[in-house]
C-alpha cells in the first residue's frame, strides 16, 4: 500500500496555495491523498491572523489525534512560525515546520510516512526535542527561524485537479507594518517568485488543460519590487501580467487581494484593456476601516478618499459588471460610535459585491496588542456592529447579483457537491466572481457561456448554459443597467 496523507488548510488564499503545492509534491512522490481519519501523515496548514484561528488549529490537531492516534501530525503555516514551541506541545504533533522552512515540509512528511526519524542537518539547523509530554515515540522536529530561506515551494506542479482554479503564489511576506498584523513576524518581508519561474509554471498549467489560474500573494501588489535590474527586467505586477497575457495561452487570469495603493495606473489600464476577455472582472481591495482616524491608528497607507478614488478608477476601467470585494475589521481598539458610523456610511456608498467581515483580534507582538490593553471595545458592542455590517453586506450583495438576472456571462465549471450532481446541476463561478448553480450536468474545468435565470437563497445565481466556450474571450458582455448603483463620481 502506498503511504497516505491528508492536508487541512486554514486561513487565506496564499496559505491555501501553500497547501496545494505541498499536496502536489507529495502526490508526485507517490503518496496518496486520503481522509484524515485514515492517513499516515496529517499536515495541518495553520493560520494565526486571529486568536480564533490559533484555537481552531489546536482543536483540529487534538481531534485528529483522537480519531487517528497512529497518524504523524505535521503542523506548518503561520501559527507554526509564530509559536512553534506552543504547537509542539499539542498532543500528537510529530513536526512543526514554520513558514521559514515550508519548502522542506513535503520531504519531512514523506520521511514520517515511512516511519523514519527525521535527522538534523547543519545547513537547515533542524532542532529536535524529545516530546515525552506528548506521548510520542519519535523525537519532534521544530523548524522555524527568521531567515525565511526555504519559504517558496517553487517545484510544485500546478494542475487543474482537486482545485479547478488553483492558486499560484507568486509573492510571499509583507513589508508593511500595519499595527494589528502579525504577518511580518510569520512570513517575513516581501519576496517575489522570479518572472521566469512564474511563466514556466503557467505554461505547464495550460499544457495540463488548465483554464483559470488565480495569482495570489500575501501582498500581491508588491510583486517584483524586491528585484533589481540585474535580477529581472520585469519588476512590477502590471508588467508581469502583461507578459503572461502576451506570452502564454492562459485563458483566464484572476487576481487575488491587492492593497488599494498598489492599484497603480498601469494595473488599472490592464484591467481596461483585457477585462472581460482574459483578465477577470473582479477586484478585492482590503479596506479594514472607512474612518480616517482608525486607518491612521492601524498604520494603513491610504485614507478613505484614496480608497474611493481607486474604486472609481477601477469601476471606469472594468465597467458596471465588476465585482468588488473588501475586508473590513470591526472593533479596532478605541473605535468609537462615530468612527464606526463613518465606516458604515462609507461602505454604503461604494458598489461592493461582497465583504469579508471580522472582529479585531489582538495579536502578541503587535502595536495593536498594547492599544487593545489601553482601549478595548466591548464584545457586546463589537457584536452589535458586526450584525449591522452583515445586514448591509447582504443587502449590497443581493443588489449586485440581482442586476445580472437575464444577462449572459462567462463562467467556469467547478467540482460539484453530490447533492447538486444528483439533481443534474453543476457548480460554476462566473468570470466576475459570482457563484452559480447551472442547470446542466457538466464536468469541472469547462469554460461556458451562461444565461442567468434567477437568484436563490444564499444569493446564488441559477443559470442555464448558452453555448460551450473554447476560451474566456469567446464573447463580450454587454453593459448592464445599474440605476440602483451609486455613482462614485458624485458621491465624494
Amino acid at each position: 500500500m502506498p503511504p497516505t496523507f491528508h492536508i487541512e488548510n486554514f486561513g487565506c488564499r496564499a496559505a491555501r496555495a501553500d497547501g496545494e503545492a505541498i499536496a502536489a509534491l507529495l502526490r508526485a512522490s507517490g503518496a496518496h491523498e486520503g481522509r484524515s481519519s485514515e492517513a499516515d501523515v496529517v499536515i495541518v496548514n495553520t493560520c494565526s491572523v486571529t486568536a480564533e484561528a490559533d484555537r481552531e488549529a489546536r482543536a483540529y490537531i487534538r481531534r485528529t489525534n483522537r480519531l487517528n492516534p497512529t497518524a504523524r501530525i505535521v503542523a506548518t503555516g503561520c501559527y507554526a512560525q509564530r509559536a512553534p514551541q506552543e504547537l509542539a506541545g499539542v498532543p500528537g504533533v510529530s513536526a512543526v515546520i514554520g513558514n521559514s522552512h515550508k519548502a522542506l515540509a513535503p520531504e519531512i512528511a514523506l520521511r514520517l510516512m515511512g516511519g523514519d526519524v527525521v535527522s538534523t542537518s547543519g545547513e537547515d539547523q533542524l532542532i529536535q526535542i524529545q516530546a515525552a509530554q506528548a506521548g510520542l515515540a519519535l523525537p519532534q522536529v521544530i523548524l522555524a527561524d527568521e531567515t525565511f530561506a526555504h519559504s517558496f515551494l517553487e517545484e510544485a506542479p500546478i494542475t487543474p485537479g482537486a482545485q479547478t482554479r488553483p492558486n499560484l503564489k507568486i509573492q510571499e511576506g509583507c513589508s508593511n507594518r500595519c499595527s494589528f498584523c502579525v504577518i511580518p513576524q510569520t512570513r517575513g518581508s516581501s519576496r517575489s517568485l522570479p518572472g521566469a519561474a512564474v511563466l514556466s509554471r503557467i505554461r505547464s498549467f495550460v499544457a495540463a488543460g488548465g483554464n483559470e489560474l488565480v495569482l495570489s500573494g500575501i501582498n500581491l501588489g508588491r510583486w517584483g519590487r524586491d528585484f533589481d535590474s540585474a535580477q529581472s527586467p520585469i519588476r512590477t505586477l502590471a508588467a508581469l501580467i502583461r507578459v503572461i497575457l502576451e506570452q502564454t495561452d492562459l485563458p483566464r487570469v484572476r487576481l487575488s487581494s491587492i492593497e488599494p495603493m498598489d492599484w497603480d495606473a498601469d494595473l488599472i489600464a490592464l484591467m481596461a484593456e483585457y477585462v472581460g476577455t482574459r483578465l477577470a472582472r473582479h477586484a478585492h481591495l482590503p479596506l479594514q476601516s472607512g474612518s480616517d482616524s482608525v486607518l491612521r491608528r492601524m498604520h494603513r497607507r491610504y485614507r478613505p478618499w484614496h480608497y474611493a478614488e481607486k474604486v472609481s478608477a477601477l469601476s471606469r476601467a472594468a465597467g458596471p459588471t465588476l465585482t468588488l470585494g473588501a475586508d473590513v475589521m470591526v472593533g479596532f481598539p478605541g473605535e468609537t460610535d462615530r468612527e464606526f458610523q463613518e465606516t458604515f456610511d462609507f461602505i454604503r456608498l461604494l458598489p461592493f459585491g461582497y465583504l469579508h467581515l471580522f472582529p479585531f483580534s489582538a495579536r502578541p507582538g503587535t502595536r495593536a496588542w498594547t492599544l487593545h490593553a489601553e482601549s478595548p471595545v466591548a464584545a457586546t458592542v463589537v457584536n452589535e456592529r458586526m450584525t449591522a455590517l452583515r445586514s448591509l453586506a447582504d443587502e449590497k450583495m443581493h443588489a449586485h447579483r440581482r442586476q445580472f438576472i437575464g444577462a449572459e456571462l462567462d463562467a467556469i465549471t467547478l467540482h460539484t457537491p453530490p447533492a447538486l450532481t444528483l439533481n443534474g446541476q453543476t457548480s460554476a463561478l462566473t468570470e466576475n466572481f459570482l457563484p452559480v448553480e447551472l442547470a446542466a450536468a457538466l464536468p469541472a474545468n469547462r469554460l461556458v457561456r451562461i444565461r442567468v435565470n434567477g437568484l436563490v437563497a444564499g444569493n446564488t445565481l441559477i443559470a442555464s448554459p448558452v453555448l460551450p466556450a473554447t476560451s474566456a474571450s469567446d464573447s463580450q458582455l454587454e453593459p448592464l443597467a445599474t440605476s440602483d448603483q451609486p455613482v462614485l463620481e458624485t458621491a465624494f
